[in-house]
């Protein structure tokens, strides 16, 4: 299946004030996002199981892809897409051994070091951040446009830039051949969502 990375949505409940998630991931995909990453850290795994179904439902509405943060376990017993890891997470190339070659497996990636290791260890795509300050994850570490750029002359695998993305620094990718801008409080963060989708939409397009 080919994969639309242009609009990435990671969930974040803290963002979606009343709202359930299933709602706020249902307003964003008929706003425009292409994929949705949903990620629970701090919830048990009934429960991370129990919201995973609930959204697997929306996505499969929508046809797009559901990807699970951190939990390949998860993944396979919700029959999620993918599997998204950090670098403190089970190593790339064991994850890939347990989802299998048919789902996709992304991996997080701050440096140019740790892009080639991703590219070794069988990764899919690149989730390169964080580019901005954002709330989200206070004590990410920050990636130069420059180290951007040499991730993306190293591998012409897809790479998703994530970490404060928003309408007004989304045309600093445009001319770097960057595949999707990974969303969070820019778009369920706002009273409107599937407004604010379709406005980040707008500013990834034009």
């Amino acid at each position: 299946m080919k994969i639309d990375y242009s609009l990435y949505l990671v969930t974040d409940r803290k963002s979606i004030g009343e709202r359930t998630l299933a709602e706020a991931v249902e307003q964003a995909l008929l706003g425009g996002c292409s994929m949705v990453q949903l990620r629970e850290k701090e919830c048990s795994a009934l429960d991370f199981y129990r919201q995973a179904l609930c959204v697997k439902r929306i996505t499969e509405k929508y046809q797009v892809p559901l990807i699970l943060n951190d939990r390949a376990d998860i993944a396979l017993a919700v029959g999620a897409d993918g599997v998204h890891i950090g670098q403190s997470d089970l190593p790339a190339r064991a994850v890939r051994r347990l989802i299998g070659e048919n789902r996709i497996l992304g991996v997080s990636v701050s440096s140019l070091k740790q892009a080639q290791q991703a590219v070794r260890d069988g990764a899919d795509y690149l989730g390169v951040g964080a580019m901005f300050p954002t709330k989200s994850k206070a004590d990410a570490e920050r990636v130069s446009l420059e180290e951007l750029a040499r991730i993306r002359r190293m591998s012409d695998l897809p790479i998703v830039v994530i970490g404060g993305i928003n309408r007004e620094n989304a045309g600093l990718f445009r001319s770097m051949g960057i595949d999707g801008l990974a969303v969070i409080s820019a778009v369920l963060g706002q009273p409107d969502i599937r407004k604010a989708a379709v406005r980040m939409r707008e500013a990834v397009k034009s």
